[in-house]
C-alpha cells in the first residue's frame, strides 16, 4: 500500500497562495512596525532639531552643525512663552511644543531671545502657499517692531519659483529692517508685494511666484495680527 490516498500541501493551489499572502504580510506588517516603533525617538530628536535650527535661521545663525546648533538654541533662546499663560523654566518646553493646530486653537508661541546681548523675539507664523502649506519664523528687535530676520518654510512648492521662500538666503534678508506697522498704525503693514511701494513695510515679490508670494504675505497679515496687543506692549511675553 505504497500510494494509500496521502496528499501532500499543494502548492499550487489558490488557498495555499492566500494564506502564504497573509502571513508573509503579517511578518512585513510586524517588522515595520517594530521598526518605526525603534526610530520613533529618533525621529521626534530629529524634528525637535530643525524647528530649532529654523529659529536661528530667523536670528541670522546659519551654518552650524547639530551639535553646535542644539548648544546655540540653549544659549540664545531664553525661553518659549504662549502668551496669556504662566511662564514656565527652560527654552523648549512651553511654547516649543505648539504647532499649527494649537495655533489655531489659538495658542500663540514667542520665543523671547538674546543675541549678542540684544533682546530678540521670534514669532511662528502659519499659511498656505500655491501647492500646500508654508510656515516660518519672524524675528524682531526689542521694539518689537523691526525685523531682525526672517526664515520660511514649504511643504511642496514649486522648486525655482515658490520654493525660493525656502530655499532663497538673499530672498529672506530682504525682511531684515522692515516694520511691521506703518508709522503710528496699528494694523499688520509687513507684506510681500510684486510692487513696492513702502519700502519701509514691504518686500519684493519672488519672481514667477506671485501666488506664493500672496500666501506669505496673508500668513504675515494674519499671523503677526494675532500678536498686535503683545506687539504693543512694554516689556516681554504677556503672563
Amino acid at each position: 500500500m505504497g500510494n494509500e490516498n496521502k496528499k501532500g500541501l499543494n502548492t499550487n493551489s489558490n488557498v495555499y497562495t492566500i494564506i502564504y499572502s497573509v502571513i508573509l504580510v503579517v511578518i512585513v506588517a510586524f517588522l515595520l512596525a517594530f521598526v518605526s516603533k525603534g526610530l520613533e525617538d529618533k525621529q521626534k530628536e530629529n524634528v525637535a532639531l530643525d524647528k530649532k535650527k529654523q529659529i536661528l535661521y530667523a536670528l541670522n545663525i546659519r551654518d552650524l552643525n547639530d551639535a553646535l546648533a542644539e548648544q546655540k538654541y540653549k544659549e540664545v533662546v531664553k525661553s518659549d512663552d504662549v502668551l496669556g499663560e504662566a511662564s514656565e523654566d527652560g527654552n523648549e518646553n512651553h511654547g516649543f511644543k505648539l504647532n499649527s493646530g494649537d495655533y489655531k486653537a489659538g495658542k500663540l508661541a514667542v520665543f523671547n531671545c538674546e543675541v549678542d546681548g540684544q533682546v530678540k523675539y521670534v514669532i511662528p507664523v502659519y499659511g498656505m502657499g500655491l501647492w500646500g502649506a508654508i510656515s516660518g519664523y519672524v524675528a524682531l528687535d526689542a521694539d518689537k517692531q523691526t525685523v531682525f530676520g526672517a526664515y520660511f518654510n514649504h511643504e511642496s512648492e514649486t522648486a525655482g519659483l515658490g520654493a525660493e521662500i525656502k530655499d532663497n538666503e538673499d530672498w529672506q534678508k530682504k525682511f531684515i529692517g522692515k516694520k511691521l506697522f506703518k508709522e503710528d498704525g496699528d494694523d499688520i503693514a509687513l507684506s510681500v508685494m510684486k510692487t513696492v511701494d513702502d519700502p519701509d513695510t514691504q518686500v519684493d515679490a519672488v519672481t514667477g511666484a506671485t501666488l506664493t508670494s500672496d500666501g506669505v504675505s496673508l500668513m504675515l497679515k494674519d499671523c503677526l495680527g494675532k500678536y498686535v496687543e503683545f506687539l504693543k506692549s512694554e516689556g516681554g511675553a504677556e503672563k
